[in-house]
């Protein structure tokens, strides 16, 4: 092994007789620090201002944009469920979707949700009034980036509401939601 060692460090130059082990080691850094360069960056989940959510009337409407803050300044709610996509029951904490809709001053029938990935789902505005479902920020106390379905996710009261347990109700929790859109 050590001869195996000293060959590469001998090929890449870094081998200096004696000194041979700090050459290996210092060739060992520079791996290591490459390695960390190239690992993949994972989306962190914080609040740096910049705007997680659009919402506007029709496609062309003027858009209101809101951050993390923003949506946490709306006030905080908390849903404790099971869901098909976690196995057991978890906490979302996240601002009323009818507050959101409140503050953006805008009107509709329905709501085209859009995901991140261009992914659609049609939700009707009487869902937000008529349940307390929530856009989770947060997951069992952790802001939740874009790996875990962030940065919002919407959350149906499923633990307390039984009716609202059918596939059309879980075909309507889109994660990763970048947008809401408002069709009459």
């Amino acid at each position: 092994m050590t001869a195996v060692v000293r060959a590469a460090c001998q090929d890449s130059g870094t081998y200096s007789g004696a000194g041979w082990m700090s050459g290996a080691r210092a060739w060992l850094v520079r791996f290591l620090g490459l390695l960390v360069l190239l690992a993949p960056v994972s989306v962190q989940a914080s609040d740096d201002g910049r705007p997680v959510l659009t919402v506007r009337e029709t496609v062309d409407g003027e858009p209101v944009t809101f951050t993390r803050a923003q949506l946490t300044a709306l006030g905080i709610h908390r849903i404790e469920t099971d869901t098909p996509w976690t196995d057991k029951v978890t906490t979302f904490e996240g601002p009323l979707l009818r507050d959101v809709l409140e503050k953006a001053d805008v009107d509709g029938a329905h709501i085209e949700a859009v995901a991140l990935n261009d992914y659609r789902v049609e939700i009707p505005v009487s869902d937000s009034r008529e349940t307390d479902m929530i856009l989770a920020m947060k997951v069992d106390g952790k802001m939740i980036g874009v790996r875990e379905r962030g940065p919002l996710w919407v959350i149906y009261p499923w633990g307390v509401r039984e009716d609202l347990r059918t596939e059309l109700y879980y075909s309507r929790a889109i994660w990763q939601l970048r947008e809401l859109i408002l069709r009459r």
